[in-house]
């Protein structure tokens, strides 16, 4: 695998937390294919390999021809992976967010490190980042960086776009980080740059990366056999609340509601939890991949119980005022 153009992040335990590896996989989040292979070369007898990104699977064809049929591709989004699936699976892999390949291509538009097109739209079709900026009211535009993005400036940085839209329309990243430099105060030094969370949250909201995320997840568990495995890795604490979340309200292990509220019936568990803590990146992948600092691992098993549904309420999706929807 040394010949990968980017590292899988949190491969290693990701493989140890599922062991012995065998059966059919999915792997929903495909990107440069380094879970994939990673799976392949420990045991599966086949990947299937899911993204929206088309671009992907282009680069593929550099590396894929030894895996002949254990490896198939498929365009979709890892909200419909039991539908393209075509039948039960033995464990589905989610890598979340945007990959280090689509942050290191400029022309994709997703860093404040690139100067490129204000674009982040994974499956290059629908409205882009300078869509939003250059139409959204400053209301949606502000609630869209404090709900997606954690940003506290959300509403400086939302009047400051909206002014400077006035002048000449958004169009490329530079433009972007401009204005949002020009709004707030230089950072100290390790502190992130000033542009990082107005940057998460517009991809989220291009991306509807939440929606998806929860389809997935839901999508995971009717795809899964009894004994599958689900293993998802997360990058900030928004995902990684709802993923948490999803696993310990589907394992029957969530809090509680209220005392006044009417007894309803326990469910019975749909996974069983593997890692009761989220599991990390130790110092040897903090060394080889910086970018692997905020990542979490979760990882559970399917039971036999029929797949339902998610109390989304009670998840943490994160919902814009404007809209009433988590997207």
């Amino acid at each position: 695998m040394s010949d990968a153009p980017h590292i899988p992040v949190l491969l290693r335990p990701l493989l140890q937390a599922v062991a012995p590896v065998s059966g059919v996989w999915l792997d929903g989040t495909f990107g440069a294919g380094g879970y994939s292979r990673g799976l392949l070369e420990a045991g599966a007898a086949k990947v299937i390999g899911v993204d929206r990104d088309p671009m992907v699977f282009d680069m593929a064809a550099a590396w894929r021809a030894p895996y002949g049929e254990r490896l198939e591709l498929v365009e979709g989004t890892f909200s419909d992976l039991d539908t393209l699936a075509g039948a039960l699976l033995d464990g589905v892999v989610l890598d979340l967010g945007v990959s280090s390949m689509q942050l290191d291509q400029a022309e994709r538009g997703f860093s404040f490190m690139k100067d490129g097109p204000l674009d982040m739209r994974m499956s290059q079709s629908g409205d882009s980042a300078a869509d939003i900026v250059n139409t959204a009211d400053e209301a949606t535009i502000a609630d869209i960086l404090y709900h997606y993005g954690e940003e506290r400036a959300s509403r400086r940085i939302a009047r400051a776009i909206t002014e400077a839209r006035k002048t000449a329309p958004f169009e490329t990243t530079r433009q972007l980080v401009a204005a949002i430099e020009r709004c707030l105060p230089r950072p100290k030094p390790g502190q992130s740059h000033p542009a990082t969370r107005s940057f998460q949250a517009l991809r989220i909201a291009v991306n509807d990366e939440f929606g998806q995320l929860i389809e997935g997840l839901e999508a995971a568990e009717r795809a899964l056999k009894p004994g599958g495995l689900l293993a998802v890795v997360t990058f900030h604490s928004l995902e990684d609340r709802v993923v948490k979340r999803f696993f310990l309200e589907r394992s029957g292990r969530a809090a509680g509601g209220s005392r006044y509220a009417p007894a309803q019936a326990a469910q019975a568990p749909a996974f069983d939890l593997l890692t009761r803590k989220p599991v990390g990146p130790d110092d040897r992948e903090l060394a080889e991949n910086p970018r692997s600092r905020s990542a979490l691992l979760r990882v559970a098993r399917r039971t036999d119980t029929p797949a339902g549904h998610a109390d989304r309420s009670a998840l943490g999706l994160p919902t814009l005022p404007s809209t009433g929807r988590s997207r």
